[in-house]
């Protein structure tokens, strides 16, 4: 499975210019918890919303400030034709939660760790799945009376 299979696209992107603010009214229109900032495509930086409260809102700093002050750089990416068993080395290795995805190094989408816990899940049940049904269909054991096999 490769990352644009399970990447959030299109990202959400602000320009560097852009206020803090209008990151934040971005991420309440798109239900989002970061933007990224990019020029013509490219990342520059992530702002999530963690990084507008704690560093725009509590050291009370100007809202139409650029978004560029509160953003976290440099952005790690992550190739959407890459194998997202190689983005869990990535999230592992980088320690972010959010990395963009890119081809050719213009952003087509957003991978989370959230993303990859779908992914977990849905592997998860895949292999549940037939476990489960072989335990119904199983014929049961004659049982002694503290419950071992006889």
């Amino acid at each position: 499975m490769l990352v644009r299979d399970v990447m959030n696209s299109p990202a959400v992107t602000v320009g560097p210019g852009d206020s803090i603010r209008r990151a934040a009214e971005s991420m309440r229109a798109h239900d989002v918890g970061c933007v990224l900032v990019t020029v013509g495509g490219v990342p520059l930086g992530v702002v999530t919303d963690r990084d507008i409260t704690v560093r725009a809102v509590a050291p009370g700093r100007d809202l139409e400030a650029p978004v560029t002050t509160v953003m976290s750089e440099p952005v790690v990416t992550v190739d959407a034709d890459t194998d997202l068993a190689d983005a869990y080395g990535a999230f592992r290795r980088t320690g972010r939660r959010r990395l963009p995805a890119v081809v050719q190094g213009r952003v087509v989408g957003l991978l989370a760790v959230d993303d990859l816990f779908l992914d977990v899940f849905q592997r998860f049940a895949d292999l549940l799945g037939p476990v489960s049904w072989s335990t119904l269909t199983d014929e049961p054991l004659d049982e002694g009376p503290l419950g071992e096999a006889v």
